[in-house]
């Protein structure tokens, strides 16, 4: 089982919170609404991690030119690999909950 790290922890309470504080307009979770939901989380995290992604390979890019320092290159891929752990976490989470719903008696 993977280990949720501070980061990951961190991560999931912000976008709890920004979930939980949105205004009475935005809390409208009806389907088909495009607002809000489970969803919409989960794509704004994967390209969130994308985005990352693509931030730590510009800075590697700019390394090799010789414009950029070896810290912030380490560091942007420090923080491609948490995010990349993070949401391998959360899908292995997802898939365990779907099969326990599966198991259950109808």
């Amino acid at each position: 089982m993977a280990l949720t790290t501070p980061l990951g922890a961190a991560n999931a309470y912000l976008q709890t919170s920004k979930l939980a504080n949105r205004g009475p307009e935005e809390q409208n979770f009806a389907a088909g609404s495009g607002i809000g939901g489970f969803a919409d989380m989960l794509r704004d995290q994967v390209a969130g991690v994308v985005e990352t992604g693509n931030t730590a390979e510009a800075k590697q890019s700019a390394l090799i030119a010789g414009k950029a320092d070896v810290v912030d290159v380490v560091t942007a891929v420090a923080e491609t690999e948490v995010a990349l752990e993070t949401m391998v976490s959360v899908r292995d989470r997802v898939i365990s909950a779907y099969e326990e719903i599966m198991r259950m008696p109808i």
